[in-house]
């Protein structure tokens, strides 16, 4: 690990704790109460927005019936794998339903299942994540560390990712897990339900070949890219430490990132490991808070993806 990525002290002063926030950042308990209310029928309505998007792109690829048309539905197809992911992993924190049983259900098998997730599985480790960042249970380290990195490098990774070498060895390892009995319910699911998504393809457009072109390939390829480039620009290059700003970084946010890359506040990535018990929607208020006391400075924030990435290839 390097921690040149860590930001200077001198754009992490030390404000807490104030009237509203406590000395971790965590919010008082009364705004806290208000912080994590839980949007159940908005979180329903993104869920379902999710899958009319894939039924509304594989029916006018499939209408067009045309090379390019499905060229754009495959590359449309990164930024759904991007918001499975996310509503998986609000999901995993059981915060995309205040019932735990609702929650699990449609974080399994409308969410999880689909995106190729074993979310019981994701849920340990992600929380072994939160715990200590960087820590000796950290299971992403493979993702954030050997930053900074050269531009060669990250284009050998991303290159990896985008050709398909990642994903096969996920899709290999996840095939290869049912010969464990812990595992093998879990892995058996998933791919029933791929199964059944293959069929319902089929059967709804007569071209067997829909499901691997624009599903199972676009999970192999582009969520690759995606879920890099994601990943190195929350934590790529930092350390472990108690200051939240010394494990995530933080981005300013702006509408291309948000469809493409950071969808449903994700961006605003310190806010929820200051306070993970936060959803989505609540984020950026949050975001606000830790801006006002002083905690989230300008020279903390990088400007632009671009420029965080860039920051990651310079070594």
């Amino acid at each position: 690990m390097t921690a040149t990525m860590v930001a200077a002290q001198e754009v992490r002063p030390q404000v807490l704790p104030t009237e509203r926030l406590q000395a971790n950042g965590v919010p008082i308990p009364a705004l806290r109460a208000d912080l994590r209310r839980i949007d159940g029928w908005g979180n329903a309505r993104s869920v379902a927005a999710v899958w009319l998007w894939i039924v509304a792109m594989v029916g006018l690829a499939v209408w067009w019936d045309n090379p390019v048309g499905y060229a754009i539905a495959f590359v449309l197809m990164g930024p759904v794998y991007v918001r499975l992911a996310i509503l998986m992993h609000e999901a995993a924190h059981r915060l995309l339903f205040s019932d735990k049983r609702l929650n699990d259900w449609v974080g399994t098998w409308l969410v999880a299942y689909p995106a190729w997730t074993p979310i019981s599985f994701y849920r340990r480790a992600h929380f072994a994540h939160h715990r200590e960042e960087f820590g000796p249970d950290e299971p992403d380290m493979d993702f954030y560390g050997g930053y900074p990195c050269t531009r060669r490098k990250l284009r050998q990774r991303l290159t990896r990712d985008a050709v398909g070498i990642s994903g096969w060895k996920n899709f290999v390892n996840l095939v290869r897990a049912v010969r464990y009995p812990r595992a093998r319910r879990v892995v058996l699911s998933i791919l029933g339900v791929q199964a059944v998504l293959w069929t319902v393809s089929w059967a709804a457009t007569g071209k067997i070949w829909i499901y691997p072109l624009l599903w199972w390939l676009p999970w192999m390829t582009q969520w690759r890219v995606l879920n890099r480039l994601r990943s190195i620009a929350e934590h790529g290059g930092l350390e472990a430490s108690k200051d939240r700003r010394v494990t995530t970084h933080h981005v300013r946010q702006s509408w291309l990132p948000s469809f493409w890359l950071v969808p449903y506040n994700t961006g605003w990535h310190l806010a929820h490991h200051v306070d993970m018990g936060i959803p989505w929607r609540n984020l950026p208020r949050f975001h606000e808070e830790l801006v006002q006391a002083g905690y989230v400075t300008v020279g903390l924030t990088y400007p632009s993806y671009r420029a965080l990435w860039g920051a990651l290839a310079s070594a």
